[in-house]
C-alpha cells in the first residue's frame, strides 16, 4: 500500500503495511515473553517488549514529521533501532533457552522484515514527505 502513487491513499500512520505488521510482531512478542521466567520480568520481558512497541510509536511520531524531510527520516531510523534491538533480545532470549530455534528463527523474521520495510521507507522518503502533508 505504500508504493508508488498509492501514496495518496494512505490517510494515517495506521493504514501503513509496516505499522500492521509491527502490532502483529509486537503481539507475538508480548504473547512469547509470558513464558519467560519471573525473575526475567524487570530485565529481559521488559526489554524486549518496550523496543517490539516502540516502533510502532516511532512509526506514528514520522508520520507527524513527515512535512520535514530530515525528521521524519530520523523518527524512521530510531524505529529501525528499536527493530534491531529487539532482534538483539531475541537472540539473548534463544541463548537463556526461553525461546527454541524454530521460535526464534520467525520471530527474527518478522522483525528483519520490519527492518527491510523501515530502509524501503527511509530510500523513499519523498514519497512519504510532502511540504503540504497533514
Amino acid at each position: 500500500m505504500e508504493d508508488g502513487g498509492l501514496m495518496a491513499a494512505i490517510r494515517g500512520f495506521r493504514e501503513l503495511n509496516v505499522y500492521q505488521l509491527g502490532r502483529e510482531e509486537a503481539r507475538k512478542i508480548f504473547v512469547t515473553t509470558k513464558r519467560f521466567p519471573k525473575e526475567e520480568r524487570y530485565s529481559l520481558t521488559d526489554q524486549i517488549r518496550r523496543s517490539s512497541r516502540a516502533v510502532n510509536a516511532m512509526l506514528a511520531e514520522a508520520w507527524a514529521r513527515r512535512r520535514y524531510r530530515a525528521a521524519f527520516i530520523s523518527k524512521i531510523d530510531d524505529a529501525l533501532g528499536e527493530a534491531m534491538e529487539t532482534q538483539a533480545w531475541l537472540d539473548h532470549a534463544l541463548d537463556c533457552e526461553y525461546v527454541t530455534e524454530v521460535e526464534h528463527r520467525q520471530l527474527d523474521g518478522g522483525w528483519q522484515s520490519i527492518g527491510a520495510m523501515l530502509r524501503r521507507m527511509m530510500d523513499r522518503a519523498d514519497t512519504f514527505c510532502t511540504p503540504s502533508a497533514d
